[in-house]
């Protein structure tokens, strides 16, 4: 659900998840787009892009952690080379 809300309210999306200063360099970037997106429309998909691609790194870095933090609490896989 957060994906939705990236891709269509992206500052809002990016608050949400809990990057607050993306939202606001993303609030930069859509006034950027906005103003060149007259001469050149493709770059109103850039602040969405961008959403989507923040939150996409938050949540692998989170389940990153999860994997790591699980490996040092109970050691690794049996059969993992060392």
């Amino acid at each position: 659900m957060i994906y939705i809300l990236a891709a269509l309210l992206p500052p809002i999306g990016l608050l949400l998840n809990g990057q607050p200063f993306s939202a606001i360099l993303n609030l930069v970037v859509i006034v950027v787009c906005v103003i060149f997106g007259l001469i050149f429309p493709v770059l109103f998909l850039v602040p969405s892009a961008h959403a989507l691609i923040a939150v996409h790194m938050k949540r692998e870095d989170r389940r990153h952690r999860e994997v790591v933090d699980a490996i040092r609490q109970h050691g690794p896989p049996p059969g993992y080379p060392q």
